[in-house]
């Protein structure tokens, strides 16, 4: 099997281009740089053009939020990318983008502002130095005080349980709310509805099977589950679950990220995959595992895998059927690559790099 290759974003100034080889002629895996490119403060997510996967898209995490577009070369090695074009982002602090074939949408964290642009794949690649921007509701100071002051939209997608429409689901930590938007006539994005969750729960991340939606709550560690039928109807929660077994949840613990792998031949079984972030444990953070062999609304947690990472803030799957699980410390730990054992109920750490060599990673792409 060839190498393969993991772009990764950061709280650095950097992305970096990392070769994994899962089956090298000696030794075990291995895990190695090929390159750092320098892009600009915070470059925390990556993601890639629908059409043109050698066409990569990060927002820089500041004040004066801009996004990025990055040109990597093709063939069988990838290594730095070239900056091709530079925007602003429409707000302050873009931490979450969503690439179509026309359209980069941008969502800014502190500034609460969902904003788009026009891309394309040739010169100039993003079209319009200006931004659309829409300002998302904010009605009062949430229980969480201290990260509810505002709105604060952390992850934007297509609802993957509405194929006849376009539809985006936008979770906002801030309101504890998911904002459910359409395009109107005129081609601009609009509030259609939303989700209502616990209060402080802060929504972070969505994923969607069948008729449900599974949000993971940032602030209070939660899964939540909902049904979640086309619109207009309105969805009904189901069930809420701790990510982690061991309670009460320290004070300063938040979870980050969900991950909901298609079933395949070598992973028949569905398992939802979420992380945990600052546990005080020796053995650094979990990823935790919930089954669905219930049924679509009753996961159950099934296993709990120590990393030995600290802030684990991004994850993602990629290889042959999803094999592979890269997944990094902001603050400490580096970077790892875990292979899915059990039928996907556990996770074995396979092959590493130290946080000497990846800085703060937030993100991954499998290229």
């Amino acid at each position: 099997m060839a190498p393969l290759t993991i772009l990764i974003a950061s709280y650095t100034d950097s992305i970096y281009t990392l070769s994994f080889d899962p089956t090298p002629s000696t030794g075990p895996p291995t895990l190695k740089l090929l390159a750092r490119t320098p892009v600009g403060y915070h470059p925390s997510w990556i993601a890639s053009h629908p059409s043109d996967k050698s066409l990569i898209y990060t927002g820089l995490e500041q004040v004066d939020g801009e996004v990025v577009a990055i040109k990597y070369g093709r063939g069988e090695t990838v290594e730095g990318g070239d900056v091709v074009a530079r925007a602003r982002s429409g707000g302050a602090d873009p931490c979450t983008l969503l690439v179509t074939e026309d359209e980069l949408i941008i969502g800014n964290y502190a500034s609460g502002t969902i904003a788009t642009l026009p891309i394309s794949t040739s010169a100039p690649y993003i079209l319009s130095p200006n931004p659309w921007t829409l300002s998302m509701p904010f009605e009062h100071v949430g229980r969480n005080k201290a990260r509810q002051s505002s709105s604060h939209p952390h992850q934007i997608i297509f609802n993957p349980l509405n194929q006849a429409e376009k539809e985006l689901l936008v979770p906002d930590l801030g309101v504890d709310k998911v904002w459910r938007l359409t395009k109107r006539s005129d081609g601009k994005w609009s509030i259609c509805g939303h989700i209502d969750f616990e209060a402080g729960g802060g929504p972070r991340h969505v994923t969607a099977r069948g008729t449900t939606l599974y949000t993971l709550l940032e602030l209070t560690l939660k899964l939540a589950v909902h049904t979640f039928p086309p619109l207009p109807a309105p969805p009904t929660p189901l069930t809420s679950l701790f990510t982690l077994s061991a309670l009460p949840i320290p004070d300063t613990m938040t979870a980050a990220e969900i991950l909901l792998p298609e079933p395949n031949a070598s992973f028949p079984e569905t398992f939802i995959y979420t992380s945990n972030r600052n546990d005080p444990h020796s053995e650094g953070d979990t990823i935790a595992i919930f089954s669905l062999a219930a049924g679509e609304g009753q996961p159950e947690l099934v296993n709990e895998v120590r990393t030995g990472l600290i802030h684990v803030r991004g994850m993602m799957f990629g290889g042959d059927e999803d094999k592979y699980l890269v997944v990094g410390g902001v603050e400490g730990g580096g970077v790892k690559v875990f292979e899915r054992i059990d039928g996907g109920k556990g996770l074995e750490e396979i092959a590493k790099l130290g946080e000497d060599v990846v800085g703060c990673p937030t993100g991954f792409l499998w290229y």
